[in-house]
C-alpha cells in the first residue's frame, strides 16, 4: 500500500456496501444508549460520536454516579464499553446480524450494571427495520471498516483546521451515527425560518430545532442515499438566492440539484497533489458561498486559520 493510500485510503463505496449497512446500524446502537443517557445540548450535540486514534467514540456517558465510554476499536476490532469503576466488556467486531450485536451490547451493559432502554427503530433509514428483528445486516469486512476509520482520521483532522478560522459559534466537528457523517456547522447568529421537511425516525421538532439557526454545514460520508462514491457536501439553510451558481473549487465539485448542496467526490480529493489545501479549499470556498450570498457580517465571524 502506498503512503497516499495509507493516509487517504481507497473507499469504494460499491465494494464494502454492505459492510457500510451494518456497520451504520452498530453506531446507531451506541449513538442511542449515548442519546438516552446523556443531558439534551442544543442541535442534538448530546448524540454523536467522535474520532478517535483507534475508532469512534461516545465519548463519556453519565450514569448514576459513574460514567461509562463506548468505543468502536478499528484497529483491534473489538467494540469496548469500559465504566470508570474499572469494568470493562469487550465485543469481538465481525459478521453477525445486527440483532445478534444489538443483544451482545445490551447484555454487555447488564451484566455491568447499566440499565439503559433505547428506541429500535433506526433513524434516518427509510423503512427500516426493529434493531433487534434486523437479521439483514450481518456483514462486517474489518479491512473496509478500518479503511473507513482512516479516511475519518483525516478528514477529522483538516475539519478541526478549517473550524478554526471562524470565532462566531460553531459546532465540534463530530459524527452524526443517523446519517452516518462526520460534520461541522458555522452558525450565523440569526434565526432561520422553520424547518418542516420530514426525516425518517425522526420528530419534526427535533429537526426543527437542530435547525433553528442559519447555518454554513460541511461533512463527509462515505455514500449511499442515491450517492455511490464517498463525498464531501456543503450547504446552507436556509438555501440563499444564488448559492447554487456561486463559484466555488476545486475544479471536482458540483452542485447537486436533487440534494441541494454542493458535493466534491472524496477520490477527487485523495488523488489531488495536497489533499488538505484541496479539501480546505472545498471548505472555504462553499462557506464563502454560503456567508457571501447570505450576507453573513464576515468582519465579525471569519478568522486566520491557525
Amino acid at each position: 500500500m502506498s503512503a497516499r493510500d495509507t493516509a487517504w485510503p481507497p473507499l469504494p463505496y460499491s465494494a464494502w456496501k454492505s459492510t457500510c449497512e451494518t456497520l451504520h446500524l452498530w453506531t446507531q446502537i451506541a449513538g442511542k444508549i449515548r442519546l438516552t443517557l446523556t443531558p439534551w445540548l442544543n442541535h442534538s450535540w448530546h448524540v454523536p460520536l467522535y474520532v478517535t486514534a483507534r475508532g469512534l467514540s461516545t465519548s463519556v456517558i453519565p450514569y448514576k454516579d459513574e460514567i461509562f465510554e463506548i468505543r468502536f476499536d478499528f484497529i483491534d476490532q473489538t467494540l469496548d464499553i469500559d465504566v470508570s469503576t474499572g469494568q470493562r466488556r469487550r465485543i469481538p467486531l465481525m459478521p453477525r446480524p445486527v440483532c445478534d450485536f444489538y443483544a451482545k451490547v445490551m447484555e454487555s451493559l447488564a451484566d455491568l450494571g447499566i440499565g439503559v432502554h433505547i428506541r429500535e427503530r433506526p433513524c434516518e433509514i427509510p423503512n427500516a427495520i426493529l434493531l433487534s428483528d434486523d437479521r439483514i445486516h450481518a456483514s462486517y469486512d474489518p479491512d473496509a471498516a478500518q479503511r473507513f476509520w482512516l479516511a475519518l482520521v483525516q478528514v477529522d483532522r483538516v475539519f478541526k483546521k478549517f473550524r478554526t478560522g471562524f470565532i462566531g459559534k460553531a459546532s465540534p466537528v463530530h459524527f452524526f451515527w443517523g446519517s452516518f457523517d462526520l460534520a461541522v456547522t458555522r452558525f450565523s447568529g440569526r434565526r432561520a425560518p422553520p424547518f418542516t421537511s420530514k426525516v425518517p425516525g425522526l420528530a419534526t421538532a427535533v429537526m426543527a430545532e437542530a435547525y433553528s439557526h442559519e447555518v454554513s454545514s460541511a461533512g463527509f460520508w462515505p455514500g449511499g442515499g442515491g450517492i455511490d462514491h464517498a463525498s464531501f457536501y456543503s450547504y446552507a439553510y436556509p438555501t440563499p438566492h444564488g448559492f447554487k451558481d456561486a463559484p466555488v473549487a476545486p475544479k471536482g465539485a458540483v452542485f447537486d440539484e436533487k440534494l441541494g448542496e454542493f458535493l466534491l467526490p472524496y477520490d477527487e480529493v485523495r488523488n489531488a497533489a495536497d489533499p488538505e489545501a484541496s479539501l480546505l479549499l472545498f471548505l472555504q470556498s462553499t462557506y464563502e458561498a454560503a456567508a457571501e450570498t447570505a450576507h453573513w457580517d464576515r468582519a465579525v465571524l471569519d478568522t486566520r486559520l491557525a
